[in-house]
């Protein structure tokens, strides 16, 4: 990768890469789209562009490919939650390929107030109330990927505990889809075994897909939709561009200075 050059006054800002993982549900890059349309609502002008680790096209490799030979710089968003493999190893490995694109990558979501609102607008959408905050009998399980990189579980920890202060104090116990645990009818489990009867699961998924649709599955009360197109979401998303996007000039586009401080 090539560093940023302080671009002219009449050179396009990069262009924004919002990166998914991919997902065989036809839903799922229905949904990212829709999202990206809001992201252009927002910031009139940007050029948008979404890609895919793996499973639905564009994939991220020929995109990256196609920006260098337009001349374009380039920074990525994952459309992910936190620093797991996706974001430390294949984002890295796939800029690096295609050296003479000046590029970086953004962190990912994380724990952040937006993406906090964010989730507690879908749990009210399904059915939350004031009253449910104020209750000793709910709890709430943020269902999320799953990652083996520890790191990502902290973030997902963080994003419970936000949340869970978001709801006034309602317990919300981290559960996961794949690879770590403990799964989501683990965590009901636990939050019943606390006097915990009526439990919603909450889902820390950017679009519809298989991983959030098994969550949804063993929600006992109700279940929020993924985050899709949230306002706050777009809005995140724009936020770790300009992140990453005012950092360009400070040094070469290495991803791991801005995952330095996840």
């Amino acid at each position: 990768m090539q560093p940023f050059a302080q671009p002219p006054a009449h050179r396009p800002a990069p262009v924004l890469l919002a990166v998914g993982h991919g997902s065989r549900d036809p839903r799922a890059r229905a949904g990212l789209a829709r999202l990206l349309d809001r992201v252009r609502e927002l910031r009139p002008g940007l050029d948008v562009r979404l890609a895919h680790v793996e499973l639905n096209a564009p994939l991220l490799d020929a995109t990256l490919e196609g920006l260098a030979a337009e001349g374009r710089e380039a920074v990525l968003v994952p459309l992910l939650f936190a620093p797991g493999y996706h974001v430390t190893h294949d984002l890295p490995a796939a800029l690096a390929a295609v050296p003479d694109l000046p590029a970086r990558v953004a962190e990912p979501l994380g724990a952040h107030p937006l993406l906090v609102e964010a989730l507690a607008d879908r749990l009210a959408e399904a059915g939350w109330t004031p009253a449910d905050s104020a209750s000793r009998a709910t709890g709430v399980v943020l269902a999320s990927a799953g990652s083996r990189d520890p790191r990502s579980a902290a973030v997902v920890r963080r994003i419970a505990a936000a949340l869970g202060e978001r709801l006034g104090g309602t317990p919300v116990l981290a559960a996961y889809a794949s690879a770590a645990a403990p799964t989501v009818p683990e965590a009901v489990a636990a939050l019943t075994a606390r006097g915990r009867h009526r439990i919603a699961v909450a889902s820390c998924f950017t679009a519809p897909g298989l991983f959030a649709a098994r969550a949804a599955a063993h929600a006992p009360w109700i279940a929020a939709d993924p985050l899709g197109a949230h306002p706050a979401l777009a809005r995140l998303v724009l936020h770790r561009y300009d992140g990453a996007a005012r950092a360009r000039t400070a040094g070469p586009a290495t991803p791991t200075r801005e995952l330095a401080a996840i």
